[in-house]
């Protein structure tokens, strides 16, 4: 796996299901998760990850759709998501595409620019809090520089 973030491959174990698909732009004053930020921080099963695990890693939010590139520009996961923007914190579910078909489910907030999201890998518990627990996974981005640097 590679060092950008072995987690990444975790990440990708993201989730789908049935739960209602209420975009954040849809609500007035609510905003919107698209565009493309900069991972600046996380947690795996509890522990903090090392900062050179995340460096230069970038995730790219579409309207329903989740990417990861390392500082190689290698994509290390991709996945379908839908939210629910009637809870708070947001609900996230999510199916990877890549490395490999998974579900995962979790938390997301916004936080000014700042976004936060955990999740639960298959089989694990549904985060209840932003403090991972064993099997869970927690990411912090930030909006990536417009000029890419």
């Amino acid at each position: 796996m590679s060092k950008p973030l072995g987690a990444a491959a975790l990440f990708a174990a993201l989730l789908v299901s049935t739960a209602p698909r209420t975009w954040a732009e849809d609500k007035p004053g609510a905003v919107s998760l698209e565009g493309t930020y900069t991972l600046v921080g996380g947690e795996e099963n509890g522990k903090a990850i090392p900062a050179e695990r995340v460096k230069g890693s970038v995730v790219r939010f579409t309207k329903d759709r989740i990417t990861g590139h390392d500082k190689d520009k290698k994509e290390f996961f991709a996945a379908k998501y839908t939210l629910d923007t009637t809870k708070t914190p947001w609900t996230i579910k999510m199916t990877s595409t890549a490395p490999k078909v998974a579900d995962a489910v979790g938390l997301i907030k916004k936080d000014g620019d700042s976004i936060t999201l955990i999740y639960a890998l298959p089989g694990a518990p549904a985060p209840t809090d932003f403090k991972t627990k064993e099997r869970q996974n927690m990411f912090v981005l930030k909006p990536a520089a417009k000029d890419g640097k």
